[in-house]
């Protein structure tokens, strides 16, 4: 189907609904890359305004991605909730960021957007961010609800958790103790204690899970641990009775580029029932970690859509959260500009895409993290990452990444540092997840409004883990 907006005088025509997609998305390097972006302000006006008068069931009738050969199309299409979707069936693109600000100032908020998210498809979140404001999409994230939980939970209002990232170059125990010692002085890994291993070797990937879950269980402390390798990796550490608390995986929105991750719906289903049947949680069982990215399928070449055209990155990131939506997980957060400038050129696109996927995540029912995080090679500085750190805070992500310094020496890329975590908390009134907050008051490293108090290192448990002793 062909679509037509006419702006200042000039008629706009559009080939189809990816096309429509593709031109109405703020203006991000990637599209440019794979040629579907906008090429003027003037055609995405007129691509958003086309988009804003689409019935809201377009998005039913009309695929993106082929039906017949996209396994995550197939998901999205055959677990959708008619019955859920029906209180907002009767509306354009437009009415549903009206509904959603509208419902967004209720009291009651919460429980109509958990409500309408089975009813909804990736591509009408994708949609209807593309004519959101920034604002837009930090109010309706905020009054949105998700929690999940294994020995913390993620998500409650008021809390905001962090990973706490120990990479070293090379697996270094001491290394890695150090770092995970520096967060948890500064009140950070409630979300997961999480290392990307610097092999995917499985006796180091063993050895870096035996290290964490020694650490967690000799200072008694309410949190997961994680090592990032690859799902099949994992699945054959837990077959050998390896400590795995959170089973790991990136992930994409095309059958193709999860393809290229060596992943398939099939095996990440496998993994997350493995990890179940372990049954480590305390305060419950979600146990699946997942990594996405703009532009991770745009990087494998599988970003191609109906007729052969290229999808826009942002609606195929939101496509990827269909598939995090399927394995009930405790974790997940887009990379949002660790891929590079190739698809996220500059500060404020990474800003915008950070927002657009918290935002869809949350609204797709996904309890929503974020690393803020730029490589050096982008136009980007820290500026930008304090400036997305503290919108996405008033905008309630369940948790970001945070590393020794601001710097991963292992990744080669910049985040947030533990620093960053505690201006955030305090500057908002947020607090760590509660169970893990409970154990920072208990060895005496916060005071009951959840303040870091002076602390001496020395006199507490923690003294014994010293690079030393990780030797």
């Amino acid at each position: 189907m062909r679509y037509r907006q006419q702006v200042s005088g000039v008629t706009y025509t559009f080939d189809g609904l990816v096309e429509v997609m593709a031109k109405a998305t703020p203006l991000r390097s990637g599209d440019q890359l794979a040629g579907c972006a906008a090429e003027h302000d003037g055609e995405r006006a007129a691509a958003a305004w086309v988009l804003a008068d689409l019935p809201l069931d377009v998005f039913l009738n009309e695929e993106l991605v082929p039906y017949d050969t996209d396994e995550v199309t197939r998901l999205i299409m055959d677990t959708h909730d008619r019955q859920a979707f029906s209180s907002v069936s009767h509306l354009t693109v437009g009415g549903f960021r009206d509904w959603l600000l509208d419902v967004a100032a209720e009291d009651d908020s919460a429980a109509r957007l958990a409500a309408v998210a089975p009813g909804l498809t990736p591509e009408m979140v994708a949609a209807v961010s593309k004519i959101m404001r920034n604002q837009d999409l930090i109010a309706v994230s905020a009054a949105a609800r998700v929690t999940a939980a294994l020995r913390t939970t993620v998500g409650i209002p008021g809390t905001m958790a962090t990973r706490l990232q120990p990479n070293h170059p090379t697996d270094d125990p001491r290394g890695i103790a150090a770092a995970v010692l520096d967060g948890l002085l500064l009140g950070c890994g409630d979300a997961v204690i999480g290392i990307n291993p610097a092999t995917d070797s499985p006796q180091a990937t063993a050895d870096l899970l035996y290290l964490l879950d020694g650490i967690r269980t000799r200072y008694d402390i309410p949190a997961q641990s994680c090592v990032l390798s690859h799902i099949t990796t994992t699945i054959g550490l837990i077959e050998a009775g390896a400590p795995v608390d959170l089973v790991f995986q990136s992930i994409a929105g095309t059958e193709g580029a999860n393809t290229a991750f060596g992943v398939n719906l099939q095996l990440l289903r496998e993994g997350n029932e493995a990890a179940r049947s372990l049954n480590r949680g305390t305060v419950g069982n979600n146990v699946m970690y997942l990594e996405t990215g703009q532009g991770s399928a745009l990087s494998s070449g599988a970003h191609l859509g109906v007729g052969g055209k290229p999808v826009d990155q942002q609606t195929l990131e939101a496509r990827a959260y269909a598939v995090a939506r399927d394995l009930s997980p405790l974790l997940v957060n887009t990379v949002v500009g660790f891929i590079g400038p190739e698809y996220l050129y500059d500060g404020k696109q990474i800003i915008r895409a950070g927002l657009e996927d918290h935002f869809c995540g949350k609204l797709l029912g996904l309890p929503m993290g974020v690393d803020v995080c730029y490589t050096n090679h982008a136009e980007a500085d820290q500026n930008d990452m304090d400036t997305l750190l503290m919108l996405l805070a008033a905008a309630g992500v369940a948790f970001v990444i945070t590393v020794p310094g601001a710097d991963d020496v292992m990744l080669g890329y910049q985040s947030l540092s533990f620093h960053d975590v505690l201006v955030a908390r305090r500057t908002l009134g947020l607090r760590p997840a509660p169970e893990f907050e409970t154990w920072l008051r208990k060895v005496g490293m916060v005071d009951d409004a959840g303040r870091l108090t002076p602390f001496d290192v020395s006199r507490s448990p923690l003294r014994e883990l010293t690079v030393a002793e990780a030797s």
